[in-house]
Parts: C-alpha cells; structure tokens; sequence
C-alpha cells in the first residue's frame, strides 16, 4: 500500500481520474444518491489516499478553514469495497488527522459525518457538534475533533 497527500496541481491525470471514479463509486451509485460530485473544493484541498496495484483503496479530501466550516474539514471518506474491513478506513483518518495537526498545525477538525458512522468517528477522538440532520436525504450529524482533549 502507498500512501500520497497532493495538492490538486500536484494530482496527475490518471490520479485525478481515478479519485473521482471512486467517489462517484461511493457516493453517487453505492449509495444511491444522486448529487454535484464535483463541487469546485478540489482545486484548493489536499488528497489524501491509498493506492495499490494502481487502484485507489483509500481516499479523503482536506479542506481550509472557511471553505465548508470555520475549522479545518474531512470529507469525502471512503475505503474501495475490494479494500473493506481490514481497518483501512482507521488508518486512513488517523493519517489524514496526523496531517491535518502535525503538518498544517490545526488543532480542531470538523466533519459531516453520515450518522451510521457516528460510533467509527467518536472511537477516533471526535465529539458530537449538532443534531442529526439530512443532506442529499442521508441522515448526517456534525463532529468535531480538538487536538488534546
């Protein structure tokens, strides 16, 4: 497994592809719910993902304070279906808050995270931040992670 962090610019073609083929995967088919997948906050966000064999396992996007809240975001979670219940999706967020702390020095982190997920969050440090409320008819809870607490 290789793990990447890149900018947007940094991104190949074939990685920029790839990454969007699987949240489209995930999202959009998976999940049965149509949406803008493309959304215009990957051109200033960092990717981060897993690759192996040429194939994106493992993929989240992080975003500047003030682009989807006032702290530093994680979204677009998600771990390939070939690559599932091996621990990968933990690995994945504690590499992505590894960065978010160490290398961009934030202290809290802000998600929206699809409510079924809410115990795999809490285990990694996050907090309940809102009440429980739908976006593209899923239901989602705000959580907030902050660095010593």
């Amino acid at each position: 497994m290789e793990w990447k962090i890149k900018k947007f610019d940094e991104l190949s073609n074939r990685e920029l592809y790839d990454i969007i083929q699987q949240r489209v995967d995930v999202f959009v088919v998976e999940q049965n719910c149509p949406y803008a997948e493309v959304d215009g906050k990957d051109i200033d966000a960092y990717h981060l993902f897993a690759t192996e064999d040429g194939k994106i396992a493992a993929y989240t996007r992080i975003l500047h304070p003030g682009v989807s809240f006032d702290e530093v975001s994680i979204g677009r979670v998600l771990v390939n279906m070939g690559y599932r219940g091996e621990g990968l999706g933990q690995e994945l967020m504690k590499k992505t808050m590894e960065f978010v702390t160490k290398d961009l020095k934030e202290k809290s982190i802000r998600i929206s995270a699809q409510e079924y997920l809410l115990e795999f969050y809490l285990s990694l440090g996050f907090e309940e931040a809102s009440d429980v409320y739908l976006e593209d008819g899923i239901p989602h809870i705000d959580m907030l992670f902050t660095k010593g607490q």
